[in-house]
């Protein structure tokens, strides 16, 4: 059996990210959101759904994004993955779609946070549904990828 290496954990790193960033969006959307509109009133719902979407939010700047930009580079790195090879086929493109689909997914995070900010509700959850969906697409694409 061989041991764990330094690639094991930077991919564990990398797929333990993606796992918080997705799960934390799914638990957010299907279980504590919607309980959070039954059980509390309004006034206290506004509140917990903005302190919870604002911690989301520290914890994707703070420990998701510079975990999933660090090994997401170091991977393909590692691989000796160009810019210019992820114009073939095959696995440069599959990471090309993953890393533009990132890219899109980001954007639309983003965008939820300040459209929730403004207090544009309607665009706030459109944006949060193509964050999740996208994410969806993300994680589709990297297990089309093999490992590292």
């Amino acid at each position: 059996m061989d041991t764990v290496g330094l690639w094991s954990l930077v991919r564990f790193v990398h797929v333990a990210g993606a796992a918080l960033w997705v799960g934390g969006q799914l638990a957010l959307s299907l279980v504590i959101l919607p309980l959070a509109r039954h059980l509390l009133a309004p006034e206290a719902k506004d509140r917990f759904t903005a302190a919870a979407g604002r911690r989301f939010g520290l914890l994707t700047g703070a420990v998701f994004l510079p975990a999933q930009l660090a090994t997401g580079w170091a991977m393909p790195w590692h691989k000796g993955v160009t810019w210019a090879s992820l114009a073939e086929p095959g696995y440069g493109r599959t990471l090309a779609a993953k890393l533009a689909l990132f890219v899109v997914v980001m954007l639309a995070a983003g965008g939820h946070g300040i459209a929730h900010a403004k207090g544009h509700s309607e665009r706030a959850r459109i944006l949060a549904v193509a964050s999740l969906v996208g994410s969806l697409g993300v994680v589709l694409l990297a297990t089309a990828l093999p490992a590292t």
